[in-house]
């Protein structure tokens, strides 16, 4: 819509190669809420560059204005072909088994658990808990994923929190005091979207952006992390870190998921393919054939299925207490994460 034009097909082959090992958006992004006096100027700019295959990446909101584009160029006998391309970290996208870029977030998530539980353990006298805190406004996919970090039971993660299931603060110290009797410390990962019984966010942001989505950032409000670390110290005198990455997992071209980086490049294969038989209107979704081989195709879902609407983890997925994945989202997740290095534990003598 501002003339801020990227010719693809004027840069070098080598640049575009390269972007597939480029961290971030290349083609930048945008957090502006398509309103209906902006469908004259979108189509006025499509005419003038003569755009005719309109292919839009992102999350439900993307998928929103994409198919509302497609929908008015269709009632004004434009023609255009309209294709959506899934990509979030969040995963919470309708109508695909998971949606690239959740993978590599997942991963980072997974590492940094992983890691840090490491030195937490090593250093409980010094610091009793840890909280890592992920995106995810209304899923919990992503603090899920870092289940994949724990392979022995004192391992980290100890407990995870996730939007799907609200807070308890009682039951939330009770979880706290147990592991620090049976493991000496805890570590605790937390969607930034968790609320507390009542319905307010535990990170205590009021604020909203453009799509009426609750701001869970440091300038929404002071972080769902940092709140609980609070009421833990308050509660048991333990001191505790907090992490919260915010956009990190986004960029961490160094810890992708291969799985990852093979399947956004598919689904923008896909894409082309379905513009060339003149397809219009879907999204590229990623069917799930098997996960032990791992298999997938790559189909399609309207994208009237698909806008706006946003998938929380099932319950199939969610312990029975609320405070931890199960075996069946490990089955999910191990596929697309790959596999993490295993670290030495020096043994104790014992008296």
């Amino acid at each position: 819509m501002n003339d801020e034009i990227i010719d693809l097909g004027k840069q070098k082959s080598s640049i575009i190669e390269g972007l597939r090992k480029t961290p971030s958006s290349a083609l930048g992004s945008c957090r502006h809420k398509v309103k209906e006096e902006d469908f004259p100027k979108i189509l006025a700019q499509l005419k003038k560059y003569d755009i005719h295959y309109f292919f839009l990446i992102g999350g439900n909101d993307t998928m929103d204005t994409i198919h509302r584009v497609e929908e008015y160029c269709r009632k004004v006998n434009y023609e255009i072909t309209g294709i959506g391309l899934p990509k979030t970290v969040d995963n919470d996208l309708f109508g695909t088994d998971h949606t690239p870029g959740y993978a590599s977030a997942g991963r980072y998530a997974a590492l940094s658990v992983q890691q840090a539980g490491r030195l937490a353990c090593d250093m409980q006298r010094v610091d009793k808990f840890v909280i890592l805190q992920t995106v995810g406004r209304e899923a919990g996919w992503l603090a899920a994923a870092s289940a994949l970090a724990k392979k022995e039971e004192q391992d980290a993660p100890h407990i995870i929190y996730m939007p799907e299931r609200r807070l308890n603060i009682n039951k939330v110290l009770a979880d706290v005091k147990n592991c620090i009797k049976n493991y000496g410390w805890v570590s605790i990962v937390c969607g930034e979207g968790i609320l507390f019984e009542d319905g307010t966010p535990v990170s205590a942001s009021l604020t909203k952006d453009k799509f009426s989505n609750t701001e869970f950032g440091a300038m929404g409000g002071t972080g769902a992390a940092l709140n609980l670390h609070k009421i833990i110290a308050a509660e048991t005198g333990y001191r505790g870190e907090f992490q919260i990455t915010e956009s990190l997992p986004m960029c961490a071209i160094d810890r992708a998921s291969v799985v990852d980086l093979k399947e956004a490049y598919e689904c923008g294969v896909k894409a082309i393919a379905l513009a060339n038989k003149g397809l219009t209107g879907v999204m590229v979704s990623i069917k799930r054939l098997s996960s032990t081989p791992y298999k997938v195709e790559y189909v399609t879902v309207p994208l009237k299925e698909v806008a706006v609407k946003a998938k929380p983890m099932e319950s199939k997925y969610i312990s029975a207490d609320g405070n931890f994945v199960t075996k069946e989202f490990i089955n999910y997740a191990a596929p697309l994460i790959g596999g993490l290095n295993c670290f030495s534990v020096l043994k104790r003598l014992k008296a």
